[in-house]
């Protein structure tokens, strides 16, 4: 036997496996204990073994300490509302005010405002308008005292109606209705899809670009694997692309039951992450669809796991969230996901209830101007049984009555129970997205006042194109691009406002001079040609009139399908509103000694290129002492009898200078070079 026995150790780096995992060194080596890991806090390297097992382990120990930070920050904000309590801090709320003004008032940075409102399903910018009782249940759970801040003769009540119509649903009970379920997700995860695979209906290749575009509600019937009844179901589809987050967050707030649909093969994205934010702040109970299992990059585990860093923790993984892997594409799994989704609805079964023998209540999920039915909306009729005939009572106002009800397959009805979504005709003027039908507040209810909605709605007061009084000096300065949009739907419209607020510049900015919905008329074009703005369609066509004045008048007019083309359009005009950026570079210095000849704009002279290079055809700024004279251009260079294009530092030279000005023995030419460069929008 040999005498020695020599053993091979094999060494990590613990920065390197620091790097690799993305954290400090030292945090990782005050953590690694912690985790049945026996290293030293001042340890340089490790056994190549233990950091491969430390890689292994490394996501469930990121989970643990994600769960234990969010558990601090939890613990923190407790206290600091505690404080707030303990000290009796208040906060005097108006009935309107911006997210801003209510940052200010309660003295907390604006992004964290931002997300104590998306923790309760609202998405709002900075500069957009948030209700009073929005705001007083924010500030209270911040640990703030609320007063109300009355204005002065006035009484606001912008939300009695939703609280109403959500006092009615708590109280009511009664018997069974189908449940509904609202359909969310990132953009291009397959929800429409998956709608159009429960429905048997080719929803989604009438959708621009295979993108929804306005919220959609539709009815199946599907066999109970229990009972084996007929269960029937109701779905709303949202939206999924960014600028939809308002109606998105509004189908959440009447649905049952969420369907969080993500693809395995691009797992959790931002709006996925906006839509589990929505659907935990309406404490809505949801089933985790996993689409796309049929792809080549499909990785189910990776999804699992990125949900479970968002508190989502599967049913297989000892958690209490149904999921289901499928396939929209090609059917796979729908049946599973449709008795997931009873199996749930039986769980909630008492608070899927109403009364169809009352006056019909519910909510407008979808408004839009027929050019041949004129005001049509969708509702989903949430208590109630809505009749031919019955008033529209929108928010106390009667909007006209029901001429027609027609189901998701534009079939005539009798009636719309509970749970149905019901496409209504008889609107005089259009509701809006969101809006409350009552028809049992028809006694109390006022008509509605037609010219003074239609005036809000369609932009006929024609909004001013000079800059609001509250700008500041610094956006007095901006070129502003103005624009007149009409859209097909409320939805719409309400989106692409939303977008276009959020393209924000320091040279550059976005005005709506007007907004409406319905066709392009003459107006439009009258208005937007005084107010040199960009005619936008979104959806809507031109009237023959109107189309003749964009033509004889060469008015800007766009036409757009798919709002990703809208807004690259609008940000490709704010570009071209920029000012160049000119770029000079500094070339060289002469210094002129004597004067050949003079003629009219034109000098012969010489002299000695002091610092620098001076070449033929380029600019100089001409300085008589230290004061700068004017400027002018060389035209030829010249060395003995030899011409040059450039003469180096040092060299005595003759030019010939082109300019109104009269050079003296003596002047300094500065010669320099100007290059212009288009600068790029990078919105803030």
């Amino acid at each position: 036997m040999h005498p020695y026995i020599w053993i091979l150790f094999i060494f990590m780096n613990v920065s390197e496996l620091a790097r690799q995992l993305r954290i400090h060194p030292v945090k990782l080596l005050q953590i690694l204990p912690e985790f049945g890991f026996d290293i030293g806090a001042k340890a340089v390297k490790i056994d190549d073994r233990v950091g491969q097992q430390i890689q292994k382990d490394w996501r469930r120990i990121k989970f643990v300490l994600e769960q234990r930070e969010q558990t601090e920050k939890v613990k923190q904000r407790e206290l600091e509302k505690e404080a707030r309590k303990a000290s009796g801090a208040k906060v005097m709320i108006p009935a309107v005010l911006t997210v801003r003004e209510l940052a200010d008032r309660l003295q907390i940075p604006i992004n964290k405002l931002i997300v104590e409102l998306m923790k309760n399903g609202i998405l709002a910018a900075q500069n957009e308008n948030i209700d009073h009782d929005t705001a007083m249940l924010i500030a209270e759970e911040l640990g703030f005292g609320v007063e109300e801040e009355k204005a002065s003769g006035e009484s606001v009540e912008t939300t009695s109606h939703v609280q109403d119509l959500a006092t009615a649903l708590a109280a009511e009970g009664g018997s069974a209705r189908p449940p509904v379920i609202v359909v969310m997700g990132h953009v291009d995860h397959g929800k429409t899809r998956l709608l159009d695979a429960i429905r048997h209906t080719n929803v989604m290749e009438g959708e621009a670009g295979g993108i929804t575009q306005h919220i959609g509600a539709y009815q199946v019937i599907w066999k109970n694997p229990k009972t084996k009844a007929n269960s029937p179901l109701t779905f709303i589809d949202t939206p999924g692309h960014e600028a939809f987050t308002v109606m998105r967050s509004r189908g959440a707030k009447v649905a049952d039951i969420a369907i969080l649909v993500v693809a395995a093969d691009d797992s959790v994205k931002p709006q996925t992450v906006e839509a589990i934010n929505i659907i935990k702040a309406a404490k809505l109970p949801f089933v985790v669809a996993i689409n796309k299992i049929d792809k080549p990059g499909a990785d189910v585990q990776r999804v699992r796991s990125d949900l479970g860093q968002h508190d989502i923790i599967s049913e297989d993984w000892g958690g209490d969230v149904p999921v289901v892997e499928i396939s929209a594409k090609e059917n796979k799994n729908i049946d599973k996901l449709l008795d997931t989704l009873l199996v749930v609805a039986e769980v909630r079964g008492e608070s899927i209830k109403a009364n169809p023998n009352r006056a019909a209540a519910g909510t407008v999920i979808e408004a839009h101007v027929d050019k041949a039915a004129g005001p049509v909306a969708t509702i989903l009729v949430q208590t109630g049984t809505l009749h031919t005939n019955d008033p529209l009572v929108i928010n106390g106002e009667i909007y006209g009555k029901v001429k027609a009800l027609k189901n998701h397959r534009g079939e005539s009805i009798a009636e719309a129970p509970p749970s149905c979504p019901a496409r209504i005709l008889g609107f005089k003027i259009a509701p809006r997205v969101g809006d409350v039908l009552d028809v049992g507040k028809a006694e109390s209810a006022g008509k509605v006042d037609v010219r003074s909605k239609r005036s809000e709605q369609t932009g006929a007061e024609k909004s001013t194109v000079s800059v609001p009084a509250e700008t500041t000096e610094g956006e007095e300065k901006k070129k502003w691009l103005n624009l007149l949009i009409k859209a097909d739907a409320l939805g719409s419209l309400e989106a692409i406002l939303g977008s276009l607020a959020n393209l924000k510049h320091e040279e550059v900015g976005v005005k709506v001079v007007g907004k409406g919905l319905g066709n392009i008329s003459a107006d439009d074009v009258s208005l937007a040609q005084t107010a040199n703005a960009i005619l936008v369609g979104f959806n809507v066509s031109t009237t023959p009139v109107s189309q003749e004045m964009i033509q004889t008048a060469h008015t800007h007019f766009e036409q757009y399908h798919i709002i990703y083309n809208l807004l690259d359009m609008v940000k490709a005009e704010m570009e071209k509103l920029l000012v160049p950026e000119v770029i000079t570079t500094e070339l060289g210095n002469f210094k002129l000694v004597a004067i050949f000849r003079t003629e009219k704009n034109l000098m012969v002279v010489g002299g000695r290129v002091e610092s620098g290079k001076l070449y033929k055809n380029i600019l100089v700024r001409v300085k008589r002492g230290n004061e700068l004279i004017g400027r002018g251009k060389i035209s030829q260079l010249q060395i003995g009898k030899q011409t040059m294009n450039e003469v180096p530092g040092g060299s005595e030279c003759g030019l010939q200078f082109e300019g109104k000005l009269k050079l003296e023995v003596g002047d300094v030419l500065e010669a320099y070079k100007e290059e212009t460069k288009e600068k790029k929008l990078i919105l803030g």
